[in-house]
């Protein structure tokens, strides 16, 4: 794995949070989502390669759940994090994937994908924007490592609509609440919630992908929309 210089105090905090969490990281996205995230990831995975596989890149991969499911349909994944410990995790649960399942893990950068001009056919991530502290830097980014018509597959976590007070009862309580006990790490999952509230709504993110110069963007609703997936061709 390729290891980079440390960058800011947010994100060197951020790491550090994602490092402690990594053993338990799985369990508590099981938990927490009643099992729906794998679901949802499944998802992301088929809008990631509607047609023949290919090459795909899943940033901010964690423990590597969403580059495994693209890479169980077929397609040759380079999973990345820049988070070690979580990098790990992944590796071990590839190397129990079985024959056939192409993953290969690469410690790096989002706002620095270490890459040249053209060389993903789609480029997946699951729960990390909200993470990502340069945007519209990360989607230059995509844009420029995605093949001319690649595709761009965002999963993510998002606010309750229309207001929905058992949804905002259970991201500001249960989550810390349960994600504490299950992991010794009670502020990562009061940070979990801060972020899904501070984050864009799915109308800002579809236009800082049209900003960034992405086309054809479409929002798939999942599950009473708590999650949802943005598909944005370059």
């Amino acid at each position: 794995m390729v290891r980079l210089p440390e960058s800011s105090q947010r994100i060197q905090a951020i790491r550090g949070m994602f490092s402690r969490l990594a053993p338990r990281y799985d369990l508590g996205n099981r938990v927490l989502s009643l099992g729906l995230d794998s679901s949802w990831r499944r998802s992301a995975a088929r809008l990631a390669q509607p047609g023949r596989p290919g090459l795909v890149l899943d940033v901010a991969t964690g423990t590597a759940d969403l580059a495994l499911a693209v890479a169980r349909l077929g397609s040759r994944v380079v999973a990345l994090d820049f988070c070690e410990e979580m990098l790990q995790v992944g590796m071990g649960k590839g190397r129990k994937a079985g024959p056939g399942v192409d993953v290969a893990f690469l410690l790096g950068d989002a706002l620095s994908l270490p890459f040249p001009l053209d060389t993903f056919d789609a480029v997946t991530i699951g729960f990390g924007m909200r993470n990502i502290p340069d945007l519209a830097r990360y989607l230059a980014e995509v844009r420029r490592v995605l093949k001319p018509g690649g595709r761009l597959v965002t999963l993510e976590l998002y606010p309750p609509a229309h207001g929905s007070r058992a949804h905002r009862w259970y991201l500001k309580h249960v989550v810390p609440g349960v994600g504490g006990l299950l992991s010794g790490q009670g502020v990562a999952y009061e940070y979990l919630h801060s972020s899904i509230r501070q984050f864009s709504t799915p109308e800002e993110l579809r236009d800082s992908l049209r900003d960034a110069g992405f086309g054809a963007i479409e929002i798939v609703p999942l599950h009473l929309r708590a999650a949802m997936v943005h598909l944005a061709i370059k």
